[in-house]
């Protein structure tokens, strides 16, 4: 048998980039911390190079593992939702959702909760893999931000978006540092083009595939990002509201052809209100 990316494994793997540290994915798993640590260390077995590394107090993701991080997400999002359909059974429909990793933690609870009578599958995706995931028919429902897409979308509110850095992180003297997801980005975009109205000569100073590894390098100290508005203050950073403030961006949803209506309508209607919500 050749090399098994084992599912508890990969489930410490994401808590720990999801919890922000190796500590409160324990906490948030319910297992010792030195468990979560062997799990990282037996993907890296697997894969044969480092996944994450520690940069003070931080824990940092290598490319290798915010790659591994990706396919994690995939790799589970499959496990359980065969898990489901067996435990479960065929009698609730299946809808499968796909949303970008901004805000993630606000949409993905508001469309579970506005579809109590289906199985409902999460696919966090880019942008465009998501609309042609949509084309293909692979996923019922896409939602997005607007401006990221070149295909038609209903709108369905506004993301507000916030700056954050390390807590007690001083800007240095000179051109801004910025932390951001990889091109193409809305917000990365939208990042640079407020910091250098205001004359503050931006630069990225570390790109990230996910919005896993933007958080771990703001906590790191490597400069600022501009981010959907948590719920609350993500742990090791503070707000920024003394940079300039950055208009919501637009989000947008498209559905497959054939799509339930009820479905669609459903999804709408909750964004609807959660983003509304978010913007108070």
């Amino acid at each position: 048998m050749g090399p098994v990316l084992d599912i508890l494994a990969l489930r410490s793997l994401i808590a720990v980039a999801d919890c922000g540290g190796f500590h409160r994915a324990a906490a948030a798993l319910k297992v010792s911390q030195s468990a979560v640590s062997q799990h990282v260390r037996r993907l890296e077995k697997v894969i044969g190079r480092p996944v994450v590394e520690r940069q003070g107090r931080a824990t940092v993701f290598t490319p290798d593992g915010q790659a591994l991080l990706g396919e994690a997400r995939r790799i589970l999002a499959a496990h359980d939702d065969a898990l489901r359909r067996l435990l479960v059974g065929p009698e609730r429909p299946a809808v499968t959702v796909g949303t970008t990793e901004h805000a993630a933690d606000l949409l993905l609870p508001a469309i579970t909760a506005a579809l109590p009578g289906h199985q409902v599958r999460f696919r966090i995706d880019r942008t465009r893999r998501l609309d042609a995931a949509v084309d293909r028919g692979a996923i019922d429902v896409a939602v997005h931000l607007a401006e990221a897409s070149a295909a038609d979308g209903v709108p369905v509110g506004s993301l507000p978006l916030t700056w954050y850095a390390a807590t007690g992180w001083a800007a240095p003297p000179g051109p801004w540092p910025v932390v951001a997801i990889e091109e193409p980005c809305v917000l990365r975009r939208r990042a640079l083009t407020a910091l250098t109205a205001r004359g503050l000569e931006p630069y990225v100073v570390c790109d990230s595939g996910y919005v896993a590894g933007v958080l771990e390098a703001v906590r790191s100290g490597l400069g600022v990002a501009l981010m959907a508005t948590a719920a609350t203050t993500p742990d090791g950073l503070r707000v920024r509201d003394d940079l300039p403030a950055v208009q919501p961006a637009a989000m947008s949803l498209r559905a497959r052809s054939g799509a339930d209506p009820q479905v669609v309508t459903a999804v709408t209607d909750a964004l609807h209100t959660v983003l509304a919500q978010g913007r108070r």
